[in-house]
């Protein structure tokens, strides 16, 4: 049987991408000293009394990039899954970045695949809006949005949803506050169908890059349905 034939250096991907890692440094930088709203791991080991681990923001969207990268896709929507929340939230100074600085800093593809992502927070005067709406913002805008855009998307829908259902099958109550957590804004019906519609603008996508990421999304939502009981 004829063996396969080992691909060549030129068939190859590049495996250094100076544009993923400034995306990488830049996005460790905004989100130093940021963190989730909860963690459900037990401590890897021993802490001062007086302190606790929290999970830093940056941790996500490296999950994120990496399911981005595991599916296939260019090191510029790679690049842009490291930076999806440098638009949308604020760092620890309670800054927010600009798309246009963005732009200049990582190029114009970067960061329209990150303003296609990205929640508008904040209504014309400055106030936080509603959950509800940020949502539909988000969804509306997703709808028009490149694949690769919604491949961020869903890749960062999953990440979400798979921590959330980690914490439930943990007993941890990520739908109220508590001692060293913050609760989702979301109740688990906002939730589901928040998800939902994220997924039904994937499905209709026709990139075989989305497969996996959508299939493994669909998995977390059923997942969810038994852990919330319904």
């Amino acid at each position: 049987m004829e063996s396969q034939r080992p691909q060549s250096d030129t068939e190859l991907p590049h495996p250094f991408s100076p544009l993923v890692e400034q995306a990488i440094e830049l996005s460790a930088q905004w989100h130093d000293r940021t963190y989730r709203k909860s963690r459900w791991r037990d401590e890897p080991f021993e802490v001062p009394d007086d302190e606790y681990l929290k999970v830093p923001v940056v941790s996500h969207v490296t999950s994120v990039a990496m399911v981005v990268q595991r599916a296939g896709w260019d090191d510029e929507t790679v690049a842009a899954a490291f930076l999806h929340d440098v638009i949308e939230d604020e760092n620890r100074w309670e800054a927010r970045f600009r798309y246009e600085n963005l732009s200049q800093l990582m190029g114009a593809k970067v960061a329209e695949l990150v303003r296609e992502v990205s929640e508008d927070k904040l209504d014309a005067t400055g106030n936080r809006r509603p959950w509800r709406d940020r949502k539909i913002g988000y969804i509306e805008r997703l709808q028009n949005a490149s694949d690769g855009a919604v491949a961020i998307s869903v890749a960062d829908k999953l990440h979400n949803l798979w921590t959330i259902n980690e914490s439930l099958v943990k007993d941890v109550d990520v739908f109220s506050g508590g001692r060293r957590r913050e609760a989702l804004q979301g109740d688990p019906d906002q939730q589901r169908w928040f998800f939902n519609e994220v997924y039904s603008i994937a499905e209709q996508r026709d990139d075989p890059r989305l497969n996996a990421i959508r299939s493994r999304l669909k998995e977390e939502m059923n997942r969810f349905d038994v852990l919330t009981g319904k």
